[in-house]
């Protein structure tokens, strides 16, 4: 793929690096020259220097021919901005912005553009992980608004149903595991004692079945 990456600070250059470590074809952007200096001696991608809204600068880095872009400068109005007109004007497939200020957010989403929040995703992962070790987080979905959990059955719901557990419209069952075999559960299925349960739930579902499993 050739990939543009829009801001050569350490998240940029560790994305940048990464893509071309991956074989991809990437150009790097940023107006600050030093800012180079962040990517490895390694990385043999292009880099250009200058303003990411410059006609010029687009061109010079490859957008009528990118397959994607990622705007992660600390600046939100930039890659909002840069990931708007990639996605509108140049018609990038792929457009990923980085959201820097979660008070910025909602500009991002007013465009409608893919965002990655690292601040609100850190911070509710940070959290899970302080206090939540009955159930645990095994996969993210866009910034933490739908998540993939997993617990194990305690003894207290042996013989209940899996229904009980989730609410409706804020949490869904997606496998059960009994003594290694996975199946798509049905609701009305009975636990057992130490089955594994994957579902996909909402905040307000996962607080839920961690305020049953306390109440055990």
């Amino acid at each position: 793929m050739k990939i543009i990456v829009v801001g050569c600070g350490r998240l940029g250059s560790d994305l940048a690096t990464r893509l071309f470590e991956q074989g991809h074809e990437v150009s790097v952007v940023d107006n600050v020259p030093a800012a180079f200096n962040n990517l490895p001696a390694h990385f043999q991608g292009r880099i250009i220097e200058g303003e990411a809204l410059s006609e010029d600068v687009l061109h010079r880095a490859g957008i009528e021919r990118a397959d994607g872009m990622a705007a992660v400068t600390n600046l939100d109005a930039l890659n909002a901005v840069v990931a708007h007109v990639a996605r509108t004007v140049y018609k990038v497939p792929i457009v990923v912005a980085r959201n820097y200020d979660p008070h910025c957010r909602p500009m991002h989403e007013a465009f409608g553009i893919q965002v990655v929040s690292s601040t609100i995703w850190g911070s509710q992962r940070m959290e899970e992980l302080l206090y939540h070790s009955d159930v645990r987080t095994v996969f993210s979905a866009g910034n933490g608004e739908v998540e993939i959990y997993e617990f194990t059955v305690p003894k207290a719901w042996d013989g209940r149903k899996l229904a009980d557990l989730l609410i409706p419209g804020e949490s869904l069952a997606i496998s059960l595991s009994r003594a290694g075999q996975a199946v798509l559960p049905n609701p009305d299925m009975l636990l057992k004692e130490g089955d594994v349960v994957n579902f996909s739930a909402t905040l307000k579902g996962v607080e839920a079945l961690r305020t049953q499993l306390k109440s055990l």
